[in-house]
């Protein structure tokens, strides 16, 4: 599903990237890419790992392939731009992290809500000052999918998925709300199944949050509010607060200067997931191209990613237990 803005994003910066080959293990799937757009198709996977003249592979599977695959590509010396989540459990994230970092390759994550022109607003208002230390920061991440989405093999399932709408959907906003909070620390939460779909995951997650600053803040997500509406971020410190709505932000400073930004355009809240348009996928792989150029860590890095992996996982279970949950690897201020 992911396939298209991310082919879309070639071919705008067709000036920096050739893509030498693409593979699905459907024939089928090969020649419906074929039809849709001006690639060359490999015959397999084994031929895109050998050829030395590719540099980077990205890998646009589902997450319980995501390991298997990532091995390969960094034993046969490949970066690797991969789609989100991780994997389906953070101990297989973890092996995958390491597994890139052994073989010294690259591991960029599409986490594209990082690169809205709102978000980069706000995280440099935050570089300048002007919102102040953090006092408090929460998401609410209300979306709609229909119960035909759940109703594809494996789509909502532990297997394929590694869980419902937390790891799924809000694992892009959890990583853009710890990308300018910092870290959580601590979590105490709720999950369910609600009564508007059927599935094996959660559909609906509530929690407080303690992050490893001191700050405190709430988290909403689900994929039951019909129709859907846009992620929501708000950001309170002693300066200003700072909301970001969708793809929009509106900044209120307590000397009373307004920062709005709003550039409009969908976000893929409703029963069509895929409705929004290429920039941010585009500026992902602008980041990864650039992190590899200048030899740096993408933004979204697999360390990142493992950040999200590891609040789920706490949240989780602190539905399970009933009670507060530290976050692995997070020390608290």
């Amino acid at each position: 599903m992911a396939v298209t803005p991310h082919a879309r994003s070639l071919l705008d910066l067709a000036d920096r990237v050739e893509v030498a080959g693409a593979f699905a293990r459907s024939a089928a799937r090969r020649e419906d890419f074929a039809q849709r757009f001006p690639f060359p198709l490999a015959h397999s996977l084994d031929a895109i790992l050998g050829d030395p003249s590719v540099d980077c592979v990205m890998i646009l599977t589902p997450p319980d392939t995501h390991l298997d695959l990532v091995r390969r590509c960094a034993a046969a010396g490949k970066h690797i731009l991969l789609e989100k989540p991780l994997e389906v459990t953070t101990e297989r994230a973890e092996q995958l992290v390491a597994a890139c970092a052994a073989a010294g390759v690259t591991l960029g994550l599409v986490l594209q809500h990082r690169f809205r022109a709102a978000a980069l607003r706000c995280a440099a208002l935050q570089r300048e000052g002007r919102i102040g230390p953090l006092i408090s920061a929460s998401a609410g991440i209300r979306l709609w999918r229909p119960q035909s989405y759940y109703d594809q093999p494996g789509r909502g399932t532990l297997a394929r998925d590694g869980g419902g709408v937390l790891i799924t959907q809000g694992i892009h906003t959890l990583d853009l709300l710890q990308s300018l909070a910092g870290p959580v620390a601590e979590v105490t939460g709720y999950a369910t199944t609600s009564a508007a779909h059927r599935m094996e995951t959660e559909d609906l997650a509530c929690a407080a949050l303690r992050f490893a600053s001191g700050a405190l803040g709430t988290l909403e997500a689900t994929t039951a509010a019909f129709p859907g509406f846009p992620e929501r971020i708000e950001l309170s410190g002693t300066l200003a607060t700072a909301t970001l709505s969708g793809v929009d932000l509106r900044v209120c400073h307590q000397d009373g200067e307004i920062t709005e930004l709003r550039p409009g355009g969908n976000g893929g809240t409703g029963a069509d997931p895929m409705d929004f348009p290429h920039d941010n996928h585009r500026a992902v792989l602008t980041d990864f191209l650039d992190a590899l150029d200048h030899g740096r860590a993408p933004a979204a890095s697999g360390a990142a990613a493992l950040q999200v992996h590891r609040l789920v996982d706490a949240l989780l279970a602190s539905a399970r237990n009933g009670r507060p949950c530290r976050v692995a690897g997070v020390t608290a201020a």
